[in-house]
């Protein structure tokens, strides 16, 4: 498959098999994330990677996160906003390494979910996450144990402009 067709063909998963990922496949999960861009370079991101039964059960008692506990694990991507270059900066390029994450893991046969269903300060006292850092989302992965049908998105028409909005 084609990088374009493994992005087209990537799906929401919050059913997952009871399974751990391999760590050479975690690894390039990671590593995808690592490669990400960030601005003047400077990867103001920190991944804590979820694998504790207990700590994924506390992570999931959201209204739509249930499915956090059954993940193989769960990122939990943070931004550092220490400095002024971060808070104006690290959102976005968290954002991208996370997203970078995503996509690899679909390549890998890992399935993936966004979660933005999550209370900050929980998550924060939960994993010990210092103050100059922000919890930008959770990402639950693992093999899928649902095959989810293709969603309905808008046309180009609809979401593209060119030179003007």
């Amino acid at each position: 498959m084609s990088l374009v067709d493994i992005i087209i063909s990537r799906r929401s998963i919050r059913r997952y098999e009871k399974r751990e990922v391999p760590e050479n496949i975690l690894s390039k999960i990671l590593e995808a994330g690592r490669q990400a861009p960030s601005a003047n370079n400077r990867q103001p991101w920190r991944f804590i990677i979820v694998t504790d039964e207990e700590i994924k059960k506390k992570l999931s008692r959201g209204r739509w996160n249930r499915f956090i506990k059954d993940s193989a694990f769960t990122i939990v991507g943070c931004g550092y906003i220490g400095d002024s270059y971060g808070k104006r900066w690290s959102t976005i390029d968290t954002t991208i390494a996370l997203q970078n994450m995503v996509i690899a893991a679909w390549s890998l046969g890992i399935g993936s979910c966004w979660i933005g269903d999550f209370r900050e300060e929980e998550v924060r006292r939960l994993l010990n996450i210092p103050d100059e850092w922000k919890v930008i989302a959770l990402i639950s992965f693992g093999y899928p144990a649902e095959k989810p049908s293709n969603v309905w998105k808008k046309p180009l028409s609809e979401i593209v402009s060119y030179n003007s909005f």
